[in-house]
């Protein structure tokens, strides 16, 4: 497939002295508010999925030094290239996906499953069928896919307050009064306050968890996982990952960073998604995307033309971060069950949100009804996740009971 397929940058990459000039106190901030954002949150999806998959310490921080270290590298590396701001992080559908293989899969089969996954994106991305490959599954129907898998951290959260009310209560007071209080929350992001509010309860409380006992040091260490090709583990987890990273995250990530101004290169992002996740995969690290919430902290200020300078401080600061992986499991795990349920169902809330909004707001809704029920129910047939047999049923339901609903979602999305 000809190269001329992957857009060329609009001019030379910028030489040091030009990024210094470039760079100011607006955008560094800006790139050190994206990767607080990645640090927090979503750093609960990860180590909450882990648990649940029975990973240990060690298996974690190489995850989180893959997502983290690398992904940082890339998005150094890209931002300079194009000299936008595009910030790679991973899935974080995707993530609690593996989660849930995870109790059925062994780690080194979910590896191989990635490794097919970066494979399938780099094809896609060098034949310049992205556009096509994103329009073939409705949105609502995706978007119906990702409420079904998030869902079990909004219930994790209420379970969690129910059950560890010292610990919880005061994350979600804080996380409440941040979110309500505009002026405050752009001074301290609602999800970083909860997790200092949850930081004190556990002190005063005295609660703690198990811990990372298998992990000692602070700096990384990455544990390479030899992959095991599993015909279970890729037709479970294979259009599940790609699906999430092309159409949720891309997709996001790419609209985001058009509303600000720029023109992400969409096929050398699903190249570098392929690329990326195929190397994270050594390391025990779900697949790579176009994150859309980092991008959004990344242009949300300053001139368009010197935003890239955000993303290099971002991407830079993801490395340093990675290497400190080990610390940063081993503080998170000996914390209480109830400190990560509750950060991850508080920074989940608002994807929840998006996803039934996006899923159940106007067209082919039946199908996206079977796909949230299906996904929901935890359902395994041939020994293959509900996830996939959700896209499978809505799909179907759609085709079957939505023609024309289905008809005009496709068009507008390739309209789009």
């Amino acid at each position: 497939m000809p190269a001329a397929t992957l857009e060329r940058p609009s001019g030379a990459p910028p030489g040091p002295r030009r990024m210094l000039r470039d760079l100011g106190v607006q955008y560094a901030a800006n790139g050190l508010i994206g990767l607080i954002f990645a640090a927090t949150g979503p750093i609960a999806v990860i180590l909450a999925a882990g648990v649940q998959g029975g990973l240990g310490g060690r298996e974690l921080a190489s995850w989180l030094f893959g997502v983290f270290f690398l992904n940082g590298l890339l998005t150094v590396l890209a931002c300079w290239f194009y000299r936008q701001p595009l910030g790679f992080f991973w899935t974080i559908p995707g993530t609690v996906l593996v989660g849930q293989a995870l109790g059925h899969l062994s780690l080194p089969e979910v590896v191989g499953a990635y490794l097919a996954t970066g494979l399938l994106m780099l094809l896609l991305g060098l034949s310049g069928w992205v556009r096509t490959a994103m329009a073939a599954i409705p949105m609502p129907i995706v978007m119906a896919m990702v409420a079904g898998v998030f869902l079990g951290f909004g219930t994790g959260l209420v379970t969690a307050v129910a059950g560890d009310g010292a610990v919880a209560v005061p994350m979600v007071v804080v996380f409440v009064l941040l979110s309500a209080w505009p002026a405050a929350g752009r001074r301290m992001p609602p999800v970083l306050g909860a997790l200092l509010a949850g930081v004190v309860a556990v002190l005063v409380s005295g609660h703690r968890g198990a811990g990372g006992g298998d992990l000692t040091g602070w700096l990384a260490a990455p544990a390479l996982v030899t992959p095991q090709w599993s015909v279970q583990a890729l037709l479970e987890l294979v259009v599940p990952l790609a699906i999430t990273v092309l159409v949720v995250q891309n997709g996001q990530g790419v609209a985001v960073l058009r509303g600000a101004g720029h023109d992400p290169p969409t096929n050398a992002v699903t190249v570098a998604c392929g690329l990326w996740s195929a190397l994270a995969a050594g390391v025990g690290a779900v697949s790579t995307c176009l994150t859309g919430p980092t991008n959004a902290l990344l242009t949300a200020s300053g001139e368009r033309d010197r935003q890239y300078t955000a993303g290099i401080v971002c991407g830079a600061l993801a490395m340093v971060f990675g290497l400190c992986a080990p610390l940063v499991v081993r503080t998170m795990l000996a914390a209480p069950p109830a400190f990560l349920a509750t950060l991850g169902g508080l920074a989940m809330l608002k994807v929840l949100q998006s996803s039934f909004v996006a899923a159940f707001g106007a067209r082919v809704t039946l199908g996206a009804l079977v796909t949230f029920v299906v996904t929901v129910s935890g359902v395994t047939a041939f020994n293959i996740g509900a996830p996939f047999w959700g896209l499978v049923a809505g799909i179907a339901t759609a085709w079957l009971l939505e023609r024309d609903d289905l008809t005009r979602e496709r068009d507008g999305t390739v309209a789009r």
